[in-house]
């Protein structure tokens, strides 16, 4: 045993027997002990390089693998020649892909492929049957026009419910209903005259501004009433004319009875009240019954029809909401009968809010037209506020094409001002009962139900406009495409469509508005937990 021992300690330790090295070359003596020579300053940095390289190489290998095996029956057989050439077999993939999906999409939407759930199986099922990028790419768009189909599904039947859902009549405005009934028959106050005696000349003076509602709604009725003396200049000049059926007649005037308003008169009076003569009754009802049997073909022909979803085919499910069969909305093309002492009137809707004063609508001149509208639009020469001919009126029918143009703009209905001597001059009620006679006649092909497509054929030429900014409409839609500043610009705003305020799918962003005209501190609007 030998030791070598220097300045910083024992550098090498050497063994040796006498019979060591015996019997072997002396080649491999030296390599022994060369061997054995190996210093420990070498060795570490051989030991770093390879843990470095090692896990790379390793790495690389994997991916290429891995890369290799929809491309080469044998994975090794593909390493080699990619191993140093990563880059051009990304691109080649690449365009192989490329050519691949291409060829998918001429081949058409018909691709009889199993049905595949998730990307995961996707994955799993190319990886089992080792397939090429071709099958992946025909596999990849079968399930991706499965997915779609579910989407379009999706949202044709969310569009749908989204319409059934505004057909119902809430729970809270029914129990309000019935709370207000029980009121007028327990409580003398609610049944107390409206307007009362002193004011009853102000119901057929022409000096007073006129307001004319149609509606079963007390809730409604309250916030355009409301809404509108907040916002008057001059309230005591208001003159409110509500109509409204025999069941809805007693809540309704016991709420205005109960909640009186001082600078302002109104009146509340039920169709039953109505001494109209037995050839009006007739007319009504023919009218009603046309409008039915229009109705009902119409349900009947949507039924047939499998349209795929669009914001456009929103129309289609609209025209079958309970208002097209409303008498109450029906009857407004009667307002002179209901009306015969008056000669000018504003006509609202019960699903506006008015936000400015709105007395200068009476010093109008109407040139000699029946109607004031707004049928321009606020939001450029290219679209209508409301909606075109050609989304009320059918066009595929001679008359229709022949005598109208389905680009004009309609006119919108639910804020305007009318002239009901003009009306009776040009006898404007018998020119709409000619043209539902002639509907009948043409097998009701010639516009969809609704309260509007056979106004806009009667008032035809009769029509003036007035300033886009008296009257948005539009906010009862699931997408307003409405700004900010045109909604605080506007005299009226119209919830028009189906998600009207009162109910639970009304829009958050345009309900408020609404909202703040609403008595929250009545007694029976909290009992009834009406929604705020």
């Amino acid at each position: 045993m030998k030791f070598y021992i220097s300045t910083k300690g024992i550098k090498r330790l050497t063994i040796s027997s006498p019979d060591a090295g015996k019997g072997l070359p002396e080649t491999a003596k030296a390599t022994t002990a060369l061997s054995r020579r190996i210093p420990s300053r070498t060795l570490l940095p051989v030991v770093l390089v390879l843990g470095i390289v090692l896990p790379f190489l390793f790495v690389r290998i994997a991916f290429l693998v891995l890369e290799s095996t929809t491309a080469c029956y044998s994975p090794l057989d593909c390493i080699g020649w990619r191993f140093f050439s990563g880059a051009d077999t990304s691109l080649k993939l690449r365009e192989e892909l490329s050519r691949a999906l291409v060829e998918a999409n001429k081949e058409g939407n018909n691709i009889n492929e199993e049905r595949i759930g998730s990307f995961n199986e996707l994955v799993k099922e190319m990886t089992l049957k080792r397939q090429d990028v071709k099958a992946f790419a025909f596999k990849t768009k079968a399930m991706l026009q499965q997915m779609e189909h579910k989407v379009q599904s999706a949202r044709q039947r969310e569009s749908i419910y989204w319409h059934l859902a505004s057909h119902g009549v809430p729970k809270s405005l029914h129990c309000l209903c019935l709370k207000l009934a029980e009121e007028y028959a327990v409580n003398a106050m609610a049944r107390s005259r409206l307007p009362p005696p002193e004011y009853v000349s102000r119901l057929a003076d022409s000096s007073f501004l006129h307001l004319v509602l149609l509606t079963d709604n007390v809730l409604a009725a309250s916030v355009v009433v409301s809404s509108t003396i907040q916002n008057s200049a001059n309230p005591k000049k208001l003159v409110f004319h509500i109509v409204t059926d025999k069941k809805t007649y007693t809540p309704m005037h016991a709420w205005f009875a109960t909640n009186p308003v001082k600078s302002a008169v109104v009146e509340v009076k039920g169709l039953h009240q109505y001494d109209w003569s037995q050839e009006a009754n007739v007319e009504v009802k023919e009218m009603l019954e046309i409008h039915r049997i229009i109705w009902k073909q119409y349900y009947n022909n949507l039924k047939k029809e499998d349209f795929e979803y669009d914001r456009a085919h929103t129309r289609y499910l609209e025209p079958l909401s309970p208002s097209s069969l409303s008498l109450l909305n029906h009857l407004r093309v009667y307002i002179p009968e209901l009306f015969p002492d008056l000669n000018k009137i504003v006509f609202l809707d019960d699903d506006i809010v008015v936000q400015h004063d709105i007395s200068s609508l009476w010093e109008l001149d109407l040139n000699g037209k029946v109607v004031g509208a707004v049928f321009n639009s606020w939001c450029g020469g290219d679209c209508c506020p409301g909606r075109k001919y050609s989304d009320y009126l059918n066009f595929s029918h001679p008359y229709i094409s022949s005598h109208f143009d389905h680009d004009r703009c309609a006119w919108l209905y639910g804020m305007n001002v009318f002239d009901i001597e003009a009306w009776r001059r040009t006898n404007m009620t018998a020119t709409y009962h000619q043209w539902l006679k002639l509907n009948l006649e043409s097998g009701l092909a010639l516009w969809s139900p609704g309260v509007l497509p056979p106004s806009l054929l009667a008032f035809k030429g009769h029509v003036h406009p007035i300033d886009p900014s008296w009257h948005v409409a539009g906010l009862g839609y699931q997408y307003p495409e409405v700004y900010q500043e045109t909604l605080e610009d506007a005299a009226v705003i119209h919830f028009s469509g189906p998600a009207k305020p009162w109910l639970e799918i009304g829009l958050p962003e345009v309900r408020r508005l609404w909202n703040k005209h609403v008595n929250f501190s009545n007694k029976f609007i909290r009992k009834c937990r009406i929604m705020g």
